[in-house]
Formats: C-alpha cells, sequence, structure tokens
C-alpha cells in the first residue's frame, strides 16, 4: 500500500516521536478491513514505539482504529482508511499522539486545553476534499490536547449506511454530540471560536487597543498576501485582518497555471502564502470580517469595522476581500444547500456514488466538474443557460466522449425540488420554446462563476453593476489612501497570479501615498510655522 519511497520519508517522520503509540483496530474479514491491517501494520514496522492491537469482538465502527499513549487519556479514531487527502492527517496524528509538539500557537493550545464540557466530534470525510483535512486535524489536535475532547474521523463513502440516516450531502460534516455542530472547511481557531463563547469579546477588545496601521490589508488570499508582503518589506507598520487566510484558494482542487509550479493543490499553496507572510513583521488578524468602512478625516486615518464591533485605523488600505461561488438565486435553493445542492465538485462528487446528478454552468468549472463526477455518479445533467457552452474546446471535446452525460443549453434553472430532507430534482425553462422541464436527480453542482464579497462596501465606495470595486491600473479606488486588488475588483481575469501582481501593485501604490501625504503634511507644517 505504502511504496518503498513513502515508507522512508514516514519512518524519519516517526523518529520524531518521544512516547509509545497504542493503535487498536477494529477489524472483521472485510477488504477494507484487510487494507486498513495492512497500512498499521507497515506503521508497526517502521517504529519501534508503535504497538498494534487488533480486536474482531465487534465494539467500535469497522473498519476503524484509535490511536493513544500509555498514561494519557486520549480519545482519536478514524473510521475507514486514511488515504488521500487524509494521509497527512494520520501522520500528523501520530506525531501528536507521540509527543511531537504541533505548530499552533501557545495562546491556541491553551485555549483548547482550557475548553470547560465534555465534547464528543464526529467528522464526516471523503478522501477526494481538499477542505477536510483541516477540520480532521484540528478536532484530532483538540483530542491530544484535551482529555474531554473526543474525535472520530469517518470516511463517508465506507460508512454509507451514516451517511444515510444522518442526511449528509457535503463534507466536511462535524456532528457534536449527536448534533450538527458545521459543515465546510474550519480552522481550530474557528471550532475554538464556537466553543468558547467568549473569545469573541475577548478578541474585539485585544484588537482595539491596537495602533494606527501604515497599511492594512482587508482580505488574506493570493492579493492579500502579496499586499502585505510588499507592505512589509518596505519596513512600515502592516496588519492584515482575514476571515479565513487563503480565500477561494482553498477551495481549489488542481492549480496548473501558476507560473513556475507545474501543479500544486489550493490548501498547498494557501499554507505557503501564510508561512511566507508571516516571515515578516505583519500583525495577522484571523477570523474578521468586516463590515464597514470609514473614509479618512481630518486625523488621516481610514476607519475599518468589523462583525466583532472593534475598529481598526490605518493611513492606507487595501481592499482584497475576493470572491465567492456565485448562487442561482431560485427557490429551493437555501433550503436544500448541503443536502444535495453543492458547490464543490471534488469535495462532495464522492457522496452521490452511484446517483443522478446536474451541473449548473457551461464554463471551464462547470464542464470540468461534469467530467470528474461522470467517473463515480450514474449520470450528470448539464445545464447551460447560453446557447452553447463557454469551455475550451479540448474540455468540450472530453465531455462529448462521455457516455453518461446529456447536455442542455438554452436551459434556465427555476426550481430546486426536494422532500423536505433532501434533494429530488429540478425544474428547468427551455429559453427558446418556452416549456419547463422537470429533470430527477439527488445532487445539484452549482457552477456558475463567483461575487464579489464587497457588499458592506455599497455606498461607500465606488462599485461596478457586477459589485465589483472600481481600480484604476495603480489599484486607487474613489477614496483617497484606499486601494484594492484580486477577485473583488474590476480587473478582467479572475486568477490568482493576477490577483497576485494587483496585491503588489496596490501595496506599493499605497506606499507612495503614504510618502506623497506625508510630504504634504510636512510642508504645510513649515508653512504654518513661517
Amino acid at each position: 500500500m505504502l511504496d518503498a519511497n513513502l515508507q522512508s520519508q514516514l519512518k524519519t517522520y516517526l523518529e520524531r516521536v518521544t512516547r509509545p503509540i497504542q493503535i487498536t483496530a477494529h477489524a472483521d474479514d472485510g477488504a477494507k478491513a484487510q487494507e486498513m491491517l495492512e497500512l498499521l501494520n507497515t506503521l508497526d514496522s517502521l517504529s519501534d514505539k508503535i504497538s498494534l492491537q487488533v480486536l474482531r469482538d465487534g465494539s467500535g465502527r469497522t473498519p476503524s482504529f484509535d490511536l493513544g499513549t500509555p498514561g494519557a487519556d486520549i480519545h482519536l479514531t478514524f473510521a475507514g482508511l486514511p488515504m488521500g487527502h487524509e494521509f497527512t492527517s494520520l501522520v500528523l496524528a501520530l506525531l501528536q499522539v507521540g509527543g511531537h509538539p504541533s505548530k499552533a500557537t501557545a495562546e491556541l493550545i491553551e485555549q483548547v486545553q482550557g475548553l470547560d464540557g465534555d465534547f464528543k466530534f464526529e467528522t464526516y470525510f471523503s478522501l477526494s476534499c481538499q477542505n477536510c483535512p483541516d477540520v480532521v486535524q484540528a478536532l484530532n489536535l483538540a483530542a491530544v490536547l484535551n482529555p474531554r475532547i473526543q474525535h472520530v474521523a469517518i470516511d463517508g463513502a465506507l460508512f454509507q449506511d451514516e451517511v444515510e440516516q444522518r442526511q449528509i450531502m457535503s463534507v466536511p460534516t462535524v456532528y457534536l454530540n449527536g448534533e450538527l455542530f458545521d459543515q465546510g472547511r474550519m480552522t481550530l481557531e474557528q471550532i475554538v471560536a464556537k466553543l468558547d463563547t467568549g473569545a469573541a469579546k475577548r478578541d474585539a477588545d485585544k484588537i482595539a487597543t491596537k495602533d494606527a496601521f501604515d497599511v492594512l490589508v482587508v482580505g488574506g488570499g493570493p492579493a492579500g498576501a502579496a499586499a502585505a508582503i510588499y507592505a512589509a518589506r518596505k519596513g512600515i507598520r502592516t496588519g492584515v485582518a482575514a476571515e479565513r487566510f487563503g480565500g477561494q484558494v482553498l477551495d481549489t482542487m488542481a492549480i496548473e497555471n501558476f507560473i513556475s509550479v507545474k501543479e500544486t493543490e489550493g490548501p498547498k499553496l494557501a499554507t505557503a502564502l501564510e508561512q511566507h507572510v508571516r516571515e515578516y513583521e505583519v500583525d495577522i488578524m484571523d477570523l474578521q470580517r468586516a463590515t464597514g468602512l470609514v473614509p479618512a478625516g481630518e486625523d488621516g486615518l481610514v476607519r475599518v469595522q468589523l462583525e466583532n464591533g472593534a475598529v481598526l485605523k490605518s493611513r492606507s488600505v487595501v481592499l482584497s476581500t475576493g470572491a465567492r461561488w456565485r448562487q442561482m438565486n431560485v427557490p429551493g435553493e437555501d433550503q436544500y444547500r448541503n443536502k444535495g445542492v453543492a458547490y464543490c465538485p471534488h469535495c462532495d462528487g464522492p457522496l452521490f456514488k452511484g446517483k443522478r446528478v446536474a451541473v449548473v454552468g457551461g464554463g471551464n468549472s462547470g464542464v470540468e466538474a461534469a467530467i470528474d463526477l461522470a467517473g463515480l455518479v450514474s449520470h450528470v445533467t448539464l445545464l447551460e443557460f447560453d446557447g452553447m457552452l463557454r469551455a475550451d474546446e479540448v474540455l468540450q471535446q472530453k465531455l462529448r466522449s462521455l457516455g453518461n452525460v446529456t447536455v442542455l443549453t438554452s436551459a434556465q434553472t427555476t426550481e430546486v425540488l426536494g422532500d423536505g430532507q433532501k434533494v429530488t430534482g429540478l425544474v428547468y425553462k427551455d429559453r427558446v420554446g418556452g416549456d419547463s422541464h422537470r429533470v430527477e436527480l439527488e445532487g445539484i453542482f452549482v457552477q456558475i462563476g463567483l461575487l464579489p464579497n464587497t457588499e458592506w462596501l455599497a455606498g461607500v465606495i465606488a462599485l461596478s453593476p457586477r459589485g465589483e470595486i472600481v481600480i484604476d491600473d495603480r489599484g486607487q479606488t474613489n477614496l483617497p489612501g484606499v486601494f484594492a486588488a484580486g477577485d473583488c475588483t474590476t480587473v478582467p481575469y479572475k486568477q490568482i497570479i493576477i490577483a497576485m501582481g494587483a496585491g503588489s501593485t496596490a501595496a506599493l501604490s499605497a506606499f507612495d501615498h503614504l510618502i506623497r501625504s506625508s510630504v504634504t503634511k510636512s510642508s504645510g507644517a513649515v508653512a504654518e510655522a513661517a
């Protein structure tokens, strides 16, 4: 299962372990259980600190295995085979259970250890989900740090009976003490913030004491990261307020057009971005959603209001809030979100294995989604509003070669249908003939482009009819000292590498603004003295 090269790398990692690791496997005679035992026996052979016990008494999910260490009260379980994206989660869990310290901040570790209550978490993941490892790794670490926290990471594709019973149609899905806790990508900071009700106020109080920045970057995607690095390299006081560092990149699977990097994945790039920013003296404020902007007054400071009530001040601001998946805005979409309506085919596709699904959108993203899903599901119906597909011809050729895909053009989706618990179909209107048609299916993947995260700026800053921040070639907005970059702006192409360049441009423009502003003020002061 693990080739010689991977075993060698893993053996090197396991040399960092400082205390024994007890693996308790729950197995039967099934094929998946045998695959799991093959993996665990390999792990056992790679370190003398690992011991393996196999139980066949029906206790616990089968196949699954618990990780623990003598003398420590740790409740950490993998139900299934953590390969694919989750192999890294397994390696980290082994290291942390084995005493190797995590990279979490001392403040966060103390916060996790201080959580008061009994928390039994269950996370349903798919091996192809790029967002799931963040959640699995966060809750695994929490289970290692706090004996009152339990975590079971469950492969949804392997435990279909549980998925069906709980009507899980989106991963990651997290249950806490038997009740739905949350869905989607979450960091340990976000999880702790939900559990620790006083955290938001403490955070707001802490932010309120910060001095004014020279450059404040709002948003932590590629544009924001580039802006922060370019500003910090000028030696000026730089801050970043981000709802989630990495932004839309975290929801991107394969990246093959980032120049000089042949291929990477979104979460890996997001991690690299944050690590690079942290190489500089940048004040990073995570989990901060901006809700308002006040232009500079007589004091020359722009103010950014945050959702928690705190206000940040800065001599200049770079807005890089990015974009999110555009919704269809039809009846039933919100009701059945994560109950059959999905936006990430890579994450949620495996949950629809053997079922009928639709993809709404005929651009590159939609056609790529249809191609990927066709290998998993029984049938894909692709609906495109326009009279023809807009995807690259090479993608269209691949799509046409698939026997289980139906393409409908001039098709306007008008309603999502369901039985109150899950999606059962959709209704579309033929834009040529005017007739309405119903398609019976179990899942709908929406791939119709992006919507800029700029609602909070309406009426304050100039926006395009599409809601994009209007900028010039220097990234300047209509407000003095306020610049913008990336997918939230009128830049014509929404690409990672373009966003990075735009972020760099905006930061350099902000620095130029600061220089000119200080010269103007100094000249004014001299004139007054004279």
